[in-house]
């Protein structure tokens, strides 16, 4: 009885070992592919001194799996990491990095509870980590720029505009709402011309419905960033000194002795511009570099991200017809709500298996309402 439970807490360990391990071996790669992709030098440098750190953490845990009389596996990233890498190569830096803080964010204290890493730096790494792909976000570097998806705001964007959250989100909306609405016209009893334009309409409406409200939602905090601009342009030229004493005490708080901030604040009011832009920056907390992006590219890929969804439970209606059209569009859009359930898991870090058949089984518990409500409501029109 002792050796078995001796064998199950040795177990144990090690499966935590192989647990960690794998998690450093994906940061490792994640920072790497962020550095490659990065335009600045600079964040670059600073994503490659992360990786660095990680990789140490990835000899730190062989030791201990060595030390437990297996053999350390291969290094390779996981298949969640391959996808972010994969993004990250196709679309930018900016594609990701909240996606990646997030998951930082997540595991910041994993070592605090654990006594191989008591007495080492590794959890202070890590939650050092987490502050500097914070404050990358919140800078913006030039890398940041290169998603146009990351302009995407509305309720599809989260904290630091995670450009990943918002495609993924934006192409289950089309498909939910459209697989119901075509589920909905099924059980009202329409022939199959009929469901096919209720599709499509539902598709085209959908769109630009999304269109237009991230069109509005940019165009709206873009007018207003515009405004809090113009009045602080206003407030400097009626009391430049006031302002210099704002941004005196904001580089205080930020630990700069009164005499450093004294000399930085002066060699800024002799510029109105350099004034005015850390201002925007320190007071407002806005980037007049970057003040959401266009309205009209938000709007643009909110329609085609919602269509890409929304035209999945539409498309066997173009080549099949009666119930045979019906099942096949419900599988295609079960199929569908299961691949997006994966690539929710990208940015929550839930296993697949909850995820997929959770999104699954709510997809189709809309569907089957919809499809109820419209064969009462067809029956009682008859």
């Amino acid at each position: 009885m002792h050796k078995t439970a001796e064998s199950k807490n040795l177990g144990r360990q090690l499966s935590r070992y192989l647990e960690n391990w794998q998690s450093e071996i994906d940061s490792a790669a994640q920072y790497h592919a962020l550095a490659k992709a990065e335009t600045s030098p600079q964040i670059s440098k600073v994503y490659e001194n992360l990786a660095a750190q990680e990789e140490k953490h990835i000899l730190f845990w062989e030791k201990y799996i060595k030390d437990s009389g297996k053999l350390v596996p291969n290094r390779s990233p996981s298949f969640r990491s391959r996808i972010l890498i994969w993004l990250t190569k196709q679309f930018g830096p900016q594609m990701v990095l909240s996606t990646i803080s997030q998951l930082e964010r997540a595991d910041q204290n994993t070592y605090s509870g654990q006594i191989e890493s008591s007495g080492t730096k590794m959890t202070a790494q890590e939650q050092w980590h987490t502050l500097i792909l914070g404050e990358i976000e919140k800078t913006g570097g030039p890398g940041a720029k290169g998603s146009a998806l990351a302009n995407i705001e509305g309720r599809h964007r989260s904290v630091g505009g995670n450009a990943l959250r918002a495609a993924v989100l934006g192409a289950n909306d089309g498909l939910c709402s459209n697989m119901s609405l075509v589920m909905g016209a099924a059980g009202a009893a329409m022939n199959n011309h009929a469901l096919l334009l209720t599709g499509l309409a539902g598709l085209f409406a959908g769109s630009c419905s999304m269109a237009l409200g991230e069109w509005i939602s940019v165009t709206s905090a873009r007018e207003l960033a515009e405004r809090e601009i113009r009045i602080e342009s206003d407030e400097f030229d009626h009391n430049p000194g006031g302002e210099g004493e704002e941004l005196q005490l904001i580089y205080e708080a930020k630990g700069m002795s009164t005499e450093e901030s004294k000399k930085l604040v002066a060699h800024m009011l002799s510029d109105k511009t350099k004034a005015l832009d850390a201002l925007t920056r320190e007071e407002l907390g806005i980037n007049p570099d970057d003040l959401g992006g266009s309205a009209i590219e938000a709007a643009t890929y909110s329609f085609l991200l919602f269509a890409v969804g929304a035209i999945l439970p539409v498309f066997p209606l173009f080549f099949l017809s009666g119930s045979t059209a019906v099942i096949v569009s419900l599988v295609c859009s079960a199929i569908a709500l299961f691949v997006f359930g994966f690539f929710t898991t990208v940015f929550t870090g839930q296993s697949l298996w909850i995820a997929g058949p959770r999104q699954v089984g709510l997809g189709l518990l809309s569907a089957g309402l919809t499809f109820g409500l419209g064969h009462l409501l067809g029956a009682s029109l008859k």
